[in-house]
């Protein structure tokens, strides 16, 4: 029986968007591994392992935010923006200074989150589309960096420097706090009731409202979320460069960066589906295939081209996928119909 229930809930999760990603994600690892030897390296090296692990905590966190706005039907493009913010703030109020340590941490994540908040009433009290008002807000921080702000500025206190650089293992303490962050953004949006209204807002606004859940609370807390974890992305950024940077968020791309991962990981755009799990899958394809390319010195443009192909491929197959299972239901729905409708002529 216990063999059984096993089987059947791994068929269950292979077939599920979820399940799809990560067995994507296996099958990039293993090609990966097998185009480096054939080249002569390692694909799974300490150093190369590490660096993998690296790379997924910042987007990883900016992607955590951005999954909640999209499972509300929502998005946030001042992410990158955001983080710019965070650790100019953070590596400017520290300064190199032990003493400062904890004043610009809760400088950046206040900022950050009271960025969220403004986009979170603006899209939930206001009723401003997510594109249009996150959009708004990222340029008018777009503006203040570049206004203020030339190059790197500040330096990361001596404790923050130390946080960047510590890991266990081949296993980065930075790492370690994003899959916690990962962990408690899944529990609230399960065993919540905030959590459990983004997803029925994202779903059905309509239905939502009739049901009595006002939509407002929903999407201010989401877009906070989203501003508190790209000020946490920030962070990590200074931990590990040592200065903020104005331009660090846009460099990255994680605005739209985040999006294709959330997407990949099986979200749809249009809100109400979708899962923090399927979203970690969608950054380690993208981490693990940019480590690929960098190992193999692979022209740094092809990334792009890459990441756009993996976009339009997962979408394809999620969307072919969901007409499959509404014509299966349709074919069902139908056979019970034309049963009941023989029955009748019999009686």
């Amino acid at each position: 029986m216990n063999a059984h229930r096993f089987k059947s809930t791994l068929n269950n999760t292979l077939r599920s968007n979820t399940g799809s990603v990560y067995l994507v994600w296996i099958l990039v690892l293993c090609c990966g591994g097998a185009l480096t030897g054939l080249s002569g390296r390692s694909f799974f090296t300490e150093g190369n392992i590490t660096d993998l692990l690296t790379s997924t905590t910042v987007l990883g966190l900016v992607v955590v935010g951005q999954t909640l706005v999209i499972l509300l039907g929502s998005l946030d493009l001042s992410v990158p923006f955001v983080l710019s913010l965070s650790s100019v703030l953070a590596a400017g109020v520290m300064a190199g200074r032990s003493e400062n340590f904890t004043a610009g941490i809760v400088t950046a994540i206040l900022v950050s989150l009271a960025i969220g908040l403004v986009n979170g009433l603006l899209v939930g009290l206001v009723k401003i589309n997510g594109f249009i008002a996150t959009l708004g807000t990222g340029l008018v921080v777009s503006g203040y960096l570049f206004t203020n702000y030339r190059g790197s500025t500040g330096k990361a206190s001596p404790e923050l420097a130390a946080i960047g650089s510590a890991s266990w293992g081949v296993v980065p303490w930075t790492t370690v706090a994003m899959v916690l962050c990962l962990v408690a953004t899944a529990l609230f949006l399960n065993r919540t009731r905030t959590g459990l209204h983004i997803y029925a807002v994202g779903g059905d606004p309509a239905v939502t409202r009739m049901s009595g859940i006002r939509e407002s609370l929903p999407a201010i807390v989401a877009h906070s979320l989203s501003g508190l974890f790209a000020g946490l992305a920030g962070l990590v950024i200074v931990a590990r460069l040592g200065v903020g940077s104005p331009e660090v968020g846009t460099q990255g791309g994680y605005d739209l960066l985040s999006i294709a991962a959330v997407v990949v990981g099986g979200a749809v755009l249009a809100g109400g589906k979708g899962s923090i799990w399927g979203s970690l899958g969608g950054i380690l394809i993208f981490a693990t295939i940019d480590s690929l390319l960098g190992i193999m010195e692979v022209n740094p443009y092809l990334k792009e081209v890459v990441r756009g192909l993996i976009i339009i491929i997962a979408v394809a197959v999620y969307a072919k996928r969901n007409q499959l299972k509404r014509s299966a239901r349709f074919d069902s729905l139908r056979t019970k119909s034309t049963s009941s409708m023989k029955e009748g002529s019999i009686r």
